[in-house]
């Protein structure tokens, strides 16, 4: 649970290194695609890492296979409202990166990407992924402390088994 943990954060590096440097120099509708991939993935992690404690804390049996599966387990099991709002999040940005998308102003300050989801237009330009950057940086910082103890505490009783009991 420690390395998705960290795997997430590292993902979560990448897409701030795409959102405040690539991104001002290119400023093109692939690399605000990039940044949102980024971000789904470290989503998608921290996710997986939510069911891990659940199933250990929760005495969680189910075990989800898709993404959305996943996130609707995770809102039953989790009632706070931060985790809430950054899984509709999660599935707006899956939303976003799987619709037809169409760029304006490329190589411009507002460049921004064009789609329609489920009837309503949405935009994303850079400064709307900076705020969900934002937003998801401080949902990484709750599941750490929500997970950080019990995530360290289980490495290292896997760490103490050795690789010959495993």
């Amino acid at each position: 649970m420690l390395e998705i943990i960290e795997d997430a954060g590292e993902e979560l590096k990448r897409a701030e290194h795409l959102i405040y440097v690539s991104l001002k120099y290119t400023r093109t509708g692939d690399v605000l695609l990039n940044s949102l991939n980024r971000m789904i993935d470290a989503y998608s992690l921290l996710v997986d890492a939510l069911i891990l404690y659940a199933k250990d804390t929760k005495n969680l049996q189910e075990d989800p296979q898709t993404p959305l599966a996943k996130v609707n387990i995770v809102k039953k099991l989790y009632g706070q409202q931060e985790i809430q709002d950054n899984l509709d999040l999660y599935l707006l940005l899956r939303k976003i990166t799987r619709s037809p998308y169409q760029t304006e102003q490329e190589y411009r300050r507002n460049v921004a990407l064009l789609t329609t989801i489920e009837g309503r237009e949405e935009t994303i330009n850079i400064d709307i992924l900076t705020q969900y950057f934002e937003f998801q940086r401080e949902f990484f910082k709750f599941v750490v402390t929500m997970l950080g103890e019990y995530a360290k505490k289980k490495y290292k009783d896997e760490m103490d088994a050795g690789w010959e009991k495993v």
